[in-house]
């Protein structure tokens, strides 16, 4: 197992959820943490949480990854001991809605695409040079399994989710030859406020995704995030499916 010890981990998506469950997972194995997310009284309150449990230092500050200048602005700014940045987990992302394509709300695609693909890309431009100019470092997209099956509804989250697997098998390519690695970590259903900013507004139909089985917790995720992160530098480990085990598919789920 490679050390994750003083290490830099920069997370995006890092106030709640899966990026939230990774930030702690990686401070456990005393990873210095790098987190970025819009709620800046999240990530605030998460530092300090990080200090008292594990005594790690960590560094934060509040990004709209669909902002191409500011996500440029805030690695270019980054000061000596947080700019080495070793392992890149690119977990913010989002869903709206379950529109039919030709009843699709544009803005919803807008934030989605904007988010998912663009965001991931924007934040994967500023921080892969570094890597690869210092020969070592990790990038991890946190995918779904929305990227191997599309599902009624789902149209363009799906075609985003496709697109990360996409990107993540091209980075890979491009990055041979070179000591970095590229993982995917694609979950089913996870618990997280991920249907609630799916339905806003609509809380009990949020409720309802995962009602009548036991769906992934985030750190179910945040796990599979370290288990890639700690393997021999010989091993990459390219994509890693998490399904809770009354999951079949992204459509047929045992509920009692």
């Amino acid at each position: 197992m490679i050390s994750l010890r003083d290490k830099v981990v920069f997370i995006t998506g890092a106030s709640s959820g899966i990026g939230r469950a990774c930030a702690r997972a990686f401070a456990r194995e005393g990873a210095k943490i790098l987190m970025a997310a819009r709620r800046l009284d999240r990530l605030k309150k998460l530092a300090a949480e990080l200090g008292a449990d594990y005594g790690i230092s960590s560094h934060f500050f509040d990004l709209d990854v669909r902002d191409r200048a500011a996500v440029e602005r805030a690695v270019a700014g980054l000061a000596p001991e947080w700019e080495t940045i070793e392992i890149l987990v690119n977990n913010a992302g989002l869903s709206r809605g379950l529109d039919k394509l030709h009843e699709g709300k544009l803005d919803d695609w807008e934030e989605m695409i904007d988010t998912n693909v663009k965001g991931l890309l924007y934040v994967s431009r500023a921080v892969i040079p570094g890597m690869v100019k210092r020969g070592r470092g990790h990038i991890i997209n946190i995918g779904s399994i929305a990227g191997h099956e599309v599902y009624p509804g789902g149209n363009v989250y799906c075609a985003t989710k496709f697109a990360v697997k996409a990107l993540s098998k091209g980075l890979r390519l491009d990055l041979s030859g070179t000591p970095l690695r590229v993982s995917e970590v694609d979950p089913g259903l996870v618990e997280t406020e991920f249907s609630f900013v799916r339905f806003p507004g609509d809380k009990e139909r949020a409720a309802k995704t995962y009602h009548g089985f036991k769906p992934l917790a985030p750190d179910d995720v945040a796990e599979a995030v370290v288990f890639c992160s700690t393997r021999p530098p010989h091993v990459n480990v390219s994509e890693i499916i998490v399904m809770p085990q009354a999951q079949a598919s992204s459509t047929l789920v045992h509920r009692t």
